[in-house]
């Protein structure tokens, strides 16, 4: 007896997973790229930078641009992949790590309206200047804290609270490496890029991106009161 032929049946096109469903939307990335890239504030690094790296040579600085900016990638990278669990095991929910977070950045973004960040930083590489050696500013001051300091990390957590999947972690970390990189750019141009903005187009370009870092903050706020009301 003649077995019956299995019947072969279309799928229907939309019970399909496109592989962009497992990846975080354009507009998460891109709100990703631009808070840090705010936080961390490239063009404000060049003058301290140019401070911190006095009498030495291109060379030289180019070496100390990247271990510096190498140092922050992995300290930023650790926090996206392992900074949710830490405060998981504190007890900390996301919502009000959001609020948090969202505060810190209103005042970092604060300090940057009213050009007190800056102030702040100067002081902190002329201590560092003053108490370690040289080659040892690539990691302080330089990667921690001036690249990688509170706010970044403080954002770090927060956009990482937001993405829930590996591959969504993976991303975030692919823009935590382009960020790194600009900053990695700006640093190598340093001095071009000092001359270039001058001290008004610092100030201008500082003030621009703490009103955008305001807004952002206030967004996350805004989430984690969200988050908390909708937990309670």
């Amino acid at each position: 007896m003649r077995k019956p032929i299995p019947r072969i049946t279309m799928r229907d096109n939309n019970d399909k997973t496109s592989f962009g469903d497992y990846m975080a939307s354009a507009d998460t990335l891109i709100n990703a790229f631009t808070t840090l890239l705010v936080t961390v504030d490239p063009p404000g690094l060049a003058p301290l930078f140019i401070g911190l790296t006095a009498g030495m040579n291109r060379a030289e600085r180019k070496q100390v641009a990247l271990r510096g900016s190498l140092i922050a990638f992995f300290i930023l990278a650790a926090f996206a992949l392992f900074g949710a669990s830490v405060l998981g095991v504190l007890g900390i929910s996301i919502g009000a790590f959001r609020i948090a977070g969202g505060l810190l950045l209103f005042w970092i973004a604060f300090e940057m309206v009213f050009e007190r960040r800056q102030d702040r930083k100067e002081k902190t590489t002329e201590v560092a200047i003053t108490q370690d050696h040289i080659r040892n500013i690539a990691v302080f001051p330089l990667a921690l804290p001036l690249i990688a300091g509170p706010g970044a990390i403080s954002a770090t957590i927060l956009l990482a609270g937001s993405l829930q999947t590996t591959l969504d972690r993976a991303q975030l970390i692919g823009v935590i490496a382009i960020n790194l990189a600009l900053v990695f750019a700006a640093l190598a141009i340093s001095d071009r890029l000092d001359r270039m903005l001058g001290a008004t187009g610092r100030a201008i370009l500082t003030r621009l991106l703490g009103v955008i870092l305001a807004a952002l903050a206030a967004q996350f706020v805004v989430d984690g009161a969200k988050a908390a009301l909708t937990l309670s």
